[in-house]
């Protein structure tokens, strides 16, 4: 009699454990594929913005007819509109207090805009850990279903008098599937970590670079009045 080796029946004649693992790699799969869409969307959208925003600030626009178009719009600016806002904002605050130093006036403005940048790059790296996990313990999750299924199987095989082939098949096969879940659950998870933190940091690089040129424009104001 042939053993029926089809992917459902193996996961359902599985040992509790073995099913256990396939569960959990089945939801840190399916919950690795969600933050991976919604990441690769978050850092498209921040992409554009940085686009559009800088290619605004750089055409000349008065800066402060930006800064009320900003403040005016109904969602709370973000990227590196929201960096920009910040500092102007503080910049334009300390500004009218009296007696106020310039070196004072600039690094206030300074660390406005870069606790609005720390602010906007948490947002940015948000469940990026949770990735690098899937990726980094998947595997080790699924090896352990398949040493455990593969223990069972040559345990069951102790008890008989002749083993063959078909008897060992089913419980050997059951078991690898284990592994390549955890491989599918490890690899998009890995591949899409080095990707997502590459490109967040091209995108912390141009924020710093704004941040630098926003400052030296703010001096450049200031020690002319």
């Amino acid at each position: 009699m042939t053993a029926d080796l089809s992917f459902l029946h193996l996961i359902a004649g599985a040992s509790l454990v073995v099913q256990l693992v396939m569960l959990m790699l089945l939801a840190a799969s399916v919950l690795s594929w969600f933050v991976i869409f919604r990441k690769a969307k978050m850092i498209r959208q921040a992409r554009a913005q940085a686009d559009a925003f800088e290619k605004e600030f750089w055409s000349g626009a008065d800066l402060s007819q930006l800064y009320r178009r900003i403040s005016s719009e109904g969602d709370e600016a973000v990227g590196m509109a929201a960096i920009f806002q910040a500092g102007f904002k503080e910049y334009a605050h300390l500004h009218k207090e009296h007696g106020i130093q310039p070196d004072a006036l600039l690094e206030g403005t300074r660390r406005c805009m870069r606790v609005a940048q720390t602010r906007e790059m948490d947002g940015l790296e948000a469940n990026l850990p949770f990735l690098a996990t899937v990726a980094s313990t998947s595997p080790y999750v699924g090896l352990f279903g398949t040493v455990w299924g593969i223990m069972n199987s040559f345990r069951a095989l102790g008890q008989v008098n002749q083993a063959t082939l078909a008897m060992v098949a089913p419980g050997i096969s059951e078991a690898l599937i284990a592994t390549a879940m955890g491989l599918f659950a490890a690899i998009p998870a890995v591949i899409a970590y080095n990707r997502y933190v590459t490109n967040i940091d091209r995108l912390e690089s141009r924020y710093n670079t704004f941040t630098d040129e926003f400052s030296s424009i703010l001096q450049r104001q200031t020690y002319k009045q």
